[in-house]
């Protein structure tokens, strides 16, 4: 390893309102450095990791896939206040494993204030993990800080006896005063019962100048002004992406601290497999397979089809091979390319719906251009009079799934939800998927002048400069509209605020679901991905729409269309 150094406590854009480093930026930063591993550890959830993952492997840089969790003082349950901090590195796959699943229990059992869990679910999920003491938060680190030498013994025992050699004492030189009688403490502890130390520098942005934006991003968190004595705010301005010479300077009292950094990298060997699909599992009958079950659906429903058209008096034996001909050449690429089973289960969601008196969309996309579709149902638009084709939908040469757009009544669109979740398992194997909301331009403004205590009104009147365009950035805008420029040169105030605002545009702001995204797991969700709870109590992904689909799991679109809902009334 080049640099000497590995950053092993870095938080990101996805520790949200709290870190400010983008991941692309990280990268750059890393190989500008001659750095060729990076851990990422956000705050209670995994929201960004397999962002990072891929990322830093497409960079040729080896992604250290981590989290700072937070621990509950006693039981997980108990809605006790206070939290301290961990940090945990996956080491490999079953590492990996046990982060998604803590990071589940985190939300799911231990939230109180914040996702928490506890030295029992350490116990339980610790094989493949590396773990850090962590900032003045952690609660060794805190101990010692409380002079309980005594206390901070046992509770290292403790962490010890579930860690052994995985456990190392975090030490930060980051300008805070009290930092430095606890860096000894955790000096004196290590070398009492043999355990190695480890530098880090808690980063939170890229640049040591990106501390005054990072201090707004925080008042946006806490919704306080900049101008609140007891706002929360970092006591110094160094938790940046320090370079591996600063680091070291900084170590020179602890240069083994500087080397343990290599050797915990050298430890972490993650990888991710991508490309297998794990489909939810559909009950088949005894003696049948799912391909069977498949063409015997798409049989009947033809059938069913006919009938119709015989009546309507546009069946002729030469329509009705082109019809058997058709729906034999998609029988045979859809259980080839091994998707009968997704056919299958949109088919039963969407029936099933029907049945309950659900207004269902008719389809769109690409889906409606198959016959077996709309043989099932799935679909009601027979593709053939208007010349739609199949192979838009699926085809032999590309391995991508099939994706029906299933449009439902909004109203009535979580009682599908909730059928799906009863047939494959329950809440825990059926998730929605997250979202990000982020910092658009003109957002940015008004949150950072809301933190910087401006005049409303002057607030708003700069937002409104902003063009109202798709993807319009602050950069572009001052491009575009000359009066912004004209407004930064008159007031320092008002140059400060689109500076700022510039810095954190395009961040994540919080999280949502997303409007359509269903995943179906065949097993527990948490097996694949880390899950944490919506705003009404949902299951929902913690990886956003393109890395769930990236895991390999089964996305359905489930839309609710108010439309549907009023032509229904």
């Amino acid at each position: 390893m080049s640099a000497g150094f590995v950053h092993l406590h870095v938080h990101t854009q996805y520790s949200l309102l709290d870190g400010a480093i983008r991941i692309p930026d990280l990268l750059d930063k890393c190989r500008e450095y001659g750095m060729d591993s990076v851990a990422v550890t956000d705050h209670g959830a995994m929201y960004g990791a397999l962002d990072f993952y891929v990322k830093a492997k497409k960079a040729g840089i080896k992604p250290i896939i981590g989290c700072e969790f937070y621990i509950a003082p006693g039981h997980r349950g108990e809605r006790k206040k206070g939290h301290f901090h961990l940090v945990l590195l996956a080491m490999n796959h079953t590492g990996y494993k046990n982060l998604m699943r803590m990071a589940g229990i985190a939300q799911f059992e231990g939230f109180y204030h914040k996702p928490r869990i506890d030295m029992e679910t350490l116990a339980a999920h610790n094989e493949g993990l590396i773990a850090l003491t962590a900032c003045l938060k952690g609660h060794i680190p805190w101990l010692v800080g409380q002079n309980d030498m005594d206390g901070a013994r046992e509770k290292a025992r403790e962490y010890l006896a579930i860690f052994g050699d995985r456990l190392y004492f975090e030490l930060q030189e980051n300008g805070i005063a009290e930092q430095t009688p606890i860096n000894e403490g955790m000096k004196k502890l290590a070398a009492e019962l043999g355990v190695k130390t480890v530098a880090t520098n808690d980063c939170h942005y890229l640049l040591q100048e990106d501390a005054h934006a990072h201090e707004v991003l925080l008042c946006i968190q806490t919704n306080s002004t900049l101008n609140d004595s007891r706002r929360f705010r970092f006591s110094s301005d160094e938790f940046y992406f320090k370079s591996p010479e600063e680091m070291k300077k900084s170590f020179q009292h602890t240069p083994e601290a500087i080397a343990t950094t290599v050797e915990i990298a050298r430890r972490c060997n993650l990888e991710i497999n991508f490309g297998d699909y794990y489909f939810p599992i559909f009950p088949v009958t005894e003696g049948e397979t799912l391909e069977s079950m498949f063409a015997t659906a798409c049989q009947t429903g033809l059938k069913e089809r006919f009938a119709a058209m015989r009546t309507a008096g546009v069946l002729t034996p030469a329509v009705e091979e082109k019809y058997k001909k058709r729906l034999a050449h998609e029988i045979e690429v859809i259980n080839t390319m091994g998707f009968p089973g997704y056919f299958l289960i949109v088919a039963d969601f969407i029936n099933w719906a029907k049945d309950q008196g659900i207004p269902v969309g008719p389809g769109r996309g690409s889906g409606a251009g198959s016959l077996a579709a709309y043989c099932m149902r799935i679909t009601n638009i027979d593709p053939l009079p208007y010349g739609l084709l199949f192979e838009r939908f699926l085809n032999i040469e590309r391995k991508s799934m099939p994706d029906f757009d299933v449009d439902f009544c909004q109203e009535r669109r979580g009682e599908v939800i909730e059928y799906v979740q009863n047939k494959y398992g329950g809440a825990s194997h059926v998730a929605q998927i997250l979202t990000y909301g982020t910092m658009k331009a003109r957002a940015a403004i008004r949150d950072v002048g809301r933190a910087m205590d401006l005049p409303l009104n002057e607030v708003d009147r700069i937002a409104k400069l902003i063009p109202e365009e798709l993807k319009m950035t602050i950069k572009k805008a001052f491009a575009e509209e000359p009066r912004l420029q004209d407004a930064a040169d008159r007031d320092p105030k008002i140059a400060e605020l689109l500076r700022v605002a510039q810095a954190l545009e395009g961040l994540a702001r919080h999280t949502s679901t997303h409007a359509a995204g269903v995943v179906v797991a065949p097993g527990p969700m948490v097996e694949f991905l880390p899950t944490c709870r919506g705003k009404d109590g949902e299951t929902l992904t913690q990886y956003d729409m393109k890395h769930t689909e990236m895991t390999g799991l089964i996305k359905f679109d489930f839309l609710g269309l108010k439309t549907l809902t009023v032509i229904d009334k």
